[in-house]
């Protein structure tokens, strides 16, 4: 790879470590606001804790999902018929295309039961919505979403393009979670903000299945998952989950699919179960 290549993804991963920084600008805010309208208690220090949970096994799997993901990719750019040179064009269209990917992962993770029970659930579980939310990541996560984003790959751009673009994506979603920051006029309308994410952590009817789009929001609007901020939101699963023990945090929709199977008799309908969209009761 020669150097100007190389500097122009390294920009890319500038850009993802300046979004990054959110969590260390907005969550002290966040906490003292809290703290001045009396809600910072024992319980929601708890939450932020449950919150902040999942991430650590996700650091202790770094090494073993960056190796997985080094596999896959590389894996991927075997078989692409041709090389998609990188420069200023493609790299953008890398970004569009990755973008595109994250909102079927995203919508994927939300209407197949399985993805959403094993992973993407415990990132929705909270009833509390602040900069610990976006690090409330299931650790499966590594090594489901990666496999959404090898088209990209496949069709010939660079393997380590495809990686940062990833990253990109992935850190813009930190400053999303904030209640720090209000509505954004046309903003929220482009692209995907606070305002939006809020939206997609309700769990009141209109919000549930909406605002999936990593950075842009042209995909929800194409396809008529996109709503505005609205009624106050109300976070967390449409059952709360009611509790801020980490292991509960991490199993507890794996757990009750795990018991909805058992109770299912049929082979069938238990298939049908795995990947119908969450609340989907197989006739019995």
């Amino acid at each position: 790879m020669n150097g100007r290549k190389m500097s122009q993804i390294q920009i890319l991963d500038w850009i993802s470590n300046l979004l990054l920084l959110a969590l260390f600008i907005f969550l002290p805010f966040e906490i003292w606001q809290r703290y001045k309208n009396g809600k910072l208690t024992w319980r929601s220090v708890r939450e932020m804790g449950a919150s902040i949970s999942p991430f650590i096994p996700t650091l202790l799997l770094g090494g073993i999902v960056l190796g997985f993901v080094v596999w896959l990719f590389s894996g991927a750019a075997v078989l692409a018929p041709w090389q998609i040179p990188t420069n200023p064009l493609t790299i953008f269209l890398a970004v569009l295309l990755v973008d595109l990917c994250y909102y079927l992962d995203h919508r994927c993770g939300h209407r197949i039961r399985v993805y959403w029970a094993v992973s993407h659930s415990v990132h929705h579980s909270s009833n509390q919505f602040d900069q610990t939310t976006g690090l409330r990541i299931s650790a499966i996560d590594g090594f489901t979403s990666p496999w959404f984003y090898t088209p990209v790959i496949l069709i010939g751009f660079d393997p380590l393009l495809v990686a940062s673009c990833l990253g990109l994506v992935l850190a813009y979603q930190q400053w999303l979670h904030t209640e720090t920051i209000g509505k954004l006029g046309w903003f929220d309308v482009v692209f995907n903000s606070p305002s939006n994410h809020r939206v997609h952590h309700g769990s009141q009817p209109q919000y549930i299945d909406k605002n999936y789009g990593a950075i842009l929001m042209v995909w929800d609007h194409l396809f008529g998952t996109y709503e505005p901020e609205g009624e106050e939101v109300t976070y967390g699963l449409i059952e709360p989950l009611k509790s801020s023990n980490p292991i509960t945090v991490h199993i507890a929709e794996g757990a009750k699919l795990v018991r909805d199977l058992w109770a299912t008799p049929s082979w069938r309908s238990r298939m049908a179960m795995l990947f119908r969209p969450p609340g989907y009761v197989p006739d019995r």
